[in-house]
C-alpha cells in the first residue's frame, strides 16, 4: 500500500481555493489593522462535499495565526427546531467562562434580554419579544467584540441553522459596520424556504462582494489529489476515473482514496472498474453497509447519536442504545476507526458537553435516515424521557416529543405545553408554535383543548395575526374558557383583528361578548374595550349616541378599578376628538390616574388592556397643552419596552409618540430623529399597519414644519404616505398632513381636494378638534384668493372650536388664520393677539410662527429677531428662512 503525505488528506478540499483563500486572508488583515476598522462579512455557497468546512478550517488557521479569536459553530440537520442552537455554540462559551456577575455587568442593559436566550440566565415569567432578543444578541457580539478583538466568528451549514439564529444572523450583517468582527458563513444553495431563506438572502446582500459558489475539482486537480494520496505512479487513466467517478467532488474523492488505500487498489487503468463500487460503499447507503459490518451494537450507538445530534456523551447514546458502558465504548471505538464518529475538534470552540461528533454532516444525515422509520420515532420519544430526567428541562426535550407520533397522551401535551412557554420566555415564538400544534394533534383532552388554542394564539400573536384570529375564534367556539380567561381571549382576538385591519369586525367581537355577560367588572371591561375600538375607528360607520352612552358610563366612575379608569380614559380622549372643553378633558384623564401615576395593571407592558389605551391617554394630554404629562407618559412607554426588549411594534409607536412630543413642544430636530427610528423599526413589523402609519404621518408633518418640503414628499412617495388610509385614527390626522404637504409642493388643486376629503371624514365623525385635524386653517390659506367668502367662513369656524376648545394653542392658531386672511391693521391686531396666545402655550414653533408673521405685518424688527431666535432653536429652517428675508429687505425697518 502506497504511503500517504500526511498532510495530504487534511488539505484535500482547499485544492483550487486560491482566491477563497486569499479573499479569507484580506479579510482577516482588514480586521486586525485597527481596532477601530469596520467588521466583515464573507458568504460561501456550496453542494455538499466541496469543501466549505475545509475553508473554515484554513480560515481558522489563518485567523489564530495573527493573534484572533476565533469562535465556530455549525447548523444540523436534524436540531433545526431548536431554538438559538447556533448563535449558542456561538457565543455561550465565552459568555460562560465569565462569573454570573461578570457576565451581567458586560452584556448590562441586555443581560435579562439575551441572556436566556444564550443560555446563561433564567427566562423571565412573561413572553419576550422576539425582536427585542434578537437586537439582544447584536447587542451582546457588539460589546464581545469590543473585549476579543480581533474576533472572528464562523457559522458552517446555515442552511441547516435555527430560524431564530438566522434572524440574529441577518440583523448582525445588516449592523456589521458597528462592531469590529469578521464574520465567516457557509451554506447550501436552495436547501431552505420562507423566512429562512428570506434572511439567508439577506445575509448574502449584505456580504463583501458577491457570494463565491464554490466549483467541483477540475481533472487535473483531481489527478493531483490522488497522486498525493495514492503515490506519483498513479496513471493518467486510473485519475480521470477517479474524477469521473466523483465527479470532482472533494469530499467524495477524499473518501474514494481512503478506500482504494484501505483496499490496497493499484491505481492503474486495469484497476479502474472497481472505483464505483468502492465509491458507493464511501457514502450515502455506502455508510450504512459499513455500520452493518460493524455490527448490530455499533449501529444502535450510531443511530442513538445521530437522534441525539448534538451533546453526543458515551453514557447519554449508551442509554439510548441500552448498552452497557464497557460496550458503549467499544462501540464508540469502532466508529471512530470507521471515520464515522470523531472526537471533537478543540479548536472549534464547542463546548465541551459531548464526548463525539460525527466526521461529516454528510455521514451524518446518512445514518439518521437509515434508521428504521418506527425505531426511529421509538427512539425519539426514549430520547425526550432520558434528556428530561438529565435535567435539561421540557424545551430542550420538546425537538424529541415533536417526532413522537400522536397517541392521546395527555402527559405529552402537558409536557409540549410546558416547552411552548419556556420558548415564548426566551423569545423563540416559532418554536413554541410547533409544540402547541403537535399537542393539539395528540389531542388534548376536551377541557384542555381550548386553552392549548388560546396559548397557540399567544404564541402567534406578534407574527402571524390572521392565524391568531383563527385559533381564538376556534377555542371561544368550545366549552372550556370561562371567566376571565374567556374575557382574555375576546380582548386578545379584538386586538388580533385590530392588527389585521379589521377594526370593524374587532368591534363586532367585544360588542357582542359583552352583551351576553351580566353586570359585573368582565363585562365593564368589554364594554370599556368596545369603546376603545370605536374610538380609534377612522370609518364613516359609528353609532350616532356613541359619546353619551360613554359620557353616561364614565359618570358614574369614580376610577376605584382599572375598568372604570380605562372609561375615564376613553371618555376623556372622546371629549378630545370632539373638541370639547379641554379642562375636563384633563379632569377626565386626571382621575384615571393614581396619585398622578398608571394604575398597577395599567403599565405599559401590562397586556390586560393593552398600548392604544395608554397612547388615548397620553395623546389626550398633549393636545391639551399639558405636555409635560405628555411627554412623562411617552419616556416611561419607551424606557419600558426597551428595558423589556421589546423591540418590534411598541417600541415603533414609543418611538412615534416621543417625536409627537418633540414635535409638539417645537423641538423640530429632535421629534425627526425619534420619527425617523420609529420609521426605521416599523419596516421591520410590516407596511400599512396603524403604527407604520403613525411614524410615517407625523415625520411628514415634522419636515413641512421644518420647512424641508423636498424632504417630505420624498418620504411621503417612498413609504405610500397616500390613499387608502387605515381604518384607525392617526394623530394629527393624515389626510390634513397630506392636503397640506400638497399644497407645500405646489399642486393646489389636488391639495384643496384632500383637504375637504378630511372636512367631510372628520364631519361623519364628530371630531371638530382644530389642533387634532387641522384641514380648516390651511383650506381657508388655500381658499383666500379664489374663493374669500368660503375663506373667511372657514376661519370663523375654526376660531369658534378653538375657543370652545379653550386652549392658548388652539386660540392662538386660530387667530394667526384669521390673521392671514385680513390685511392692514385688522392683520396686525390679529397677529398680535395669536402672539399673546402661543406665548402662553407649550408648543414653540407655532409661537416662532405667529412672532414673524406679526414681524411682518408690525415692521417690527423687534418681533422678527425674536421669531428667528425662536425659529433656530426649534430647527425650523423654513420660518427662519423666512425671518431672515424680512429682516434683510425691511419689512421690519420701523
Amino acid at each position: 500500500m502506497t504511503e500517504v503525505r500526511p498532510t495530504a488528506a487534511a488539505s484535500a478540499s482547499l485544492w483550487e481555493r486560491d482566491e477563497e483563500v486569499a479573499a479569507v486572508a484580506r479579510a482577516v488583515d482588514s480586521l486586525c489593522a485597527d481596532r477601530s476598522s469596520s467588521g466583515g462579512l464573507l458568504v460561501f455557497r456550496g453542494e455538499a462535499g466541496l469543501g466549505k468546512t475545509a475553508l473554515l478550517a484554513e480560515t481558522r488557521r489563518i485567523a489564530e495565526a495573527r493573534g484572533c479569536q476565533v469562535w465556530s459553530a455549525r447548523g444540523g440537520e436534524t436540531l433545526r427546531s431548536v431554538p438559538f442552537n447556533v448563535v449558542r455554540q456561538l457565543l455561550q462559551p465565552a459568555l460562560m467562562s465569565m462569573l454570573p456577575e461578570e457576565a451581567r455587568d458586560y452584556l448590562d442593559d441586555w443581560y435579562d434580554i439575551a441572556g436566556p436566550a444564550l443560555g446563561i440566565a433564567d427566562p423571565g415569567d412573561r413572553q419576550a419579544d422576539p425582536q427585542g432578543v434578537c437586537d439582544g444578541l447584536v447587542a451582546a457580539v457588539r460589546r464581545l467584540s469590543r473585549r476579543y478583538w480581533p474576533l472572528v466568528l464562523l457559522i458552517d451549514d446555515a442552511h441547516w441553522a435555527d430560524q431564530e439564529t438566522l434572524h440574529w444572523l441577518a440583523a448582525l450583517a445588516e449592523r456589521r459596520d458597528e462592531m469590529a468582527v469578521l464574520v465567516v458563513v457557509t451554506r447550501r444553495p436552495d436547501e431552505v424556504s420562507g423566512t429562512s431563506a428570506r434572511h439567508l438572502d439577506t445575509v448574502a446582500a449584505a456580504a463583501d462582494g458577491p457570494v463565491t459558489t464554490l466549483s467541483a475539482l477540475t481533472p487535473d486537480a483531481t489527478a493531483g489529489l490522488t497522486r498525493a494520496t495514492l503515490g506519483e505512479h498513479a496513471d493518467a487513466a486510473f485519475c480521470r476515473e477517479v474524477w469521473a467517478v466523483t465527479a470532482g467532488n472533494p469530499y467524495d474523492t477524499v473518501e474514494l482514496l481512503a478506500k482504494v488505500r484501505d483496499s490496497e487498489v493499484e491505481p492503474v487503468e486495469a484497476r479502474a472498474g472497481e472505483l464505483r463500487e468502492l465509491n458507493r460503499s464511501a457514502r450515502g447507503g455506502g455508510v450504512v453497509a459499513r455500520l452493518e459490518e460493524l455490527g448490530i451494537d455499533a449501529t444502535r450507538f450510531a443511530w442513538a447519536a445521530a437522534i441525539l445530534g448534538t451533546g453526543i456523551s458515551i453514557d447519554l447514546v449508551a442509554k439510548l442504545a441500552t448498552l452497557k458502558p464497557d460496550e458503549a465504548r467499544r462501540c464508540a471505538e469502532l466508529l471512530r476507526t470507521a471515520r464515522i464518529l470523531t472526537a471533537p475538534d478543540p479548536t472549534r470552540g464547542r463546548t465541551g458537553e459531548g464526548d463525539l461528533e460525527f466526521v461529516h454532516p454528510l455521514i451524518a444525515t446518512a445514518v439518521y435516515n437509515s434508521i428504521p422509520d418506527a425505531l426511529c420515532t421509538a427512539m425519539h420519544g426514549i430520547a425526550a424521557r432520558i434528556v428530561t430526567d438529565e435535567g435539561h428541562g421540557a424545551a430542550a426535550a420538546a425537538r424529541h416529543l415533536l417526532r413522537v407520533h400522536p397517541d392521546d397522551d395527555e402527559e405529552l401535551v402537558g409536557q409540549l405545553r410546558e416547552a411552548a412557554r419556556e420558548h415564548l420566555a426566551v423569545g423563540a415564538p416559532d418554536a413554541a408554535r410547533r409544540c402547541l400544534e403537535r399537542a393539539l394533534k395528540e389531542p388534548p383532552r376536551p377541557e384542555t383543548h381550548p386553552h392549548v388554542l388560546y396559548e397557540l394564539a399567544e404564541a402567534t400573536f406578534l407574527t402571524a395575526p390572521a392565524r391568531t384570529i383563527s385559533q381564538l375564534r376556534a377555542a371561544l367556539g368550545m366549552p372550556g374558557l370561562d371567566g376571565d380567561k374567556r374575557v382574555d381571549a375576546v380582548f386578545r382576538l379584538s386586538q388580533a383583528l385590530l392588527h389585521n385591519d379589521q377594526l370593524e369586525e374587532a368591534v363586532r367581537t367585544v360588542e357582542a361578548e359583552a352583551a351576553r355577560l351580566q353586570p359585573g367588572p368582565a363585562r365593564m371591561r368589554l364594554q370599556a374595550v368596545h369603546f376603545m375600538w370605536e374610538g380609534i375607528h377612522a370609518g364613516e360607520a359609528t353609532s350616532p349616541d356613541r359619546s353619551r352612552r360613554l359620557a353616561d358610563l364614565a359618570r358614574t366612575c369614580t376610577g376605584r378599578d382599572n375598568s372604570e379608569r380605562a372609561l375615564l380614559i376613553l371618555r376623556g380622549f372622546d371629549a378630545l376628538m370632539h373638541g370639547e372643553n379641554a379642562e375636563e378633558v384633563v379632569e377626565l384623564c386626571d382621575r384615571a390616574l393614581v396619585n398622578g401615576r398608571l394604575a398597577p395593571g395599567l403599565g405599559w407592558t401590562d397586556t390586560e388592556w393593552g398600548i392604544e389605551l395608554l397612547l388615548m391617554l397620553a395623546n389626550a394630554y398633549a393636545f391639551t397643552d399639558r405636555l409635560d404629562r405628555a411627554e412623562t407618559l411617552y419616556n416611561e412607554a419607551l424606557r419600558a419596552y426597551e428595558t423589556a426588549g421589546w423591540s418590534g411594534g411598541h417600541l415603533a409607536l414609543a418611538h412615534a409618540y416621543v417625536g409627537l412630543g418633540h414635535r409638539r413642544r417645537g423641538r423640530l430636530k429632535d421629534a425627526e430623529k425619534s420619527l425617523r427610528e420609529s420609521l426605521r423599526l416599523a419596516e421591520r413589523v410590516g407596511r400599512r399597519l396603524p403604527l407604520y402609519w403613525s411614524a410615517t404621518c407625523n415625520l411628514v408633518d415634522t419636515l413641512l414644519a421644518r420647512g424641508h418640503v423636498e424632504e417630505a414628499w420624498e418620504v411621503a412617495e417612498r413609504y405610500g404616505f397616500a390613499p387608502p388610509y387605515p381604518s384607525t385614527i392617526v394623530l394629527p390626522d393624515p389626510r390634513s398632513v397630506r392636503g397640506r404637504l400638497l399644497l407645500a409642493v405646489g399642486r393646489t388643486k389636488d391639495g384643496v381636494n384632500e383637504l375637504e376629503a378630511a372636512e367631510k371624514a372628520a364631519a361623519a365623525r364628530g371630531h371638530h378638534n382644530p389642533v387634532l385635524v387641522p384641514w380648516a386653517a390651511d383650506l381657508a390659506r388655500a381658499l383666500a384668493t379664489e374663493d374669500p367668502a368660503r375663506a373667511a367662513r372657514l376661519a370663523v369656524d375654526v376660531r369658534r372650536q378653538a375657543e370652545r376648545f379653550g386652549t392658548d394653542t388652539a386660540i392662538g392658531e386660530a387667530l394667526r388664520c384669521a390673521a392671514a386672511l385680513e390685511t392692514g391693521q385688522r392683520a396686525v391686531r390679529l397677529a398680535a393677539q395669536a402672539v399673546t396666545y402661543l406665548e402662553s402655550s407649550p408648543c414653540q414653533y407655532e409661537h416662532a410662527a405667529a412672532r414673524i408673521e406679526y414681524g411682518i405685518a408690525a415692521r417690527s424688527v423687534t418681533d422678527l429677531a425674536r421669531g428667528l431666535d425662536l425659529a433656530v432653536s426649534c430647527g425650523a429652517d423654513g420660518l427662519a428662512a423666512r425671518a431672515r428675508a424680512a429682516l434683510k429687505t425691511g419689512a421690519g425697518a420701523g
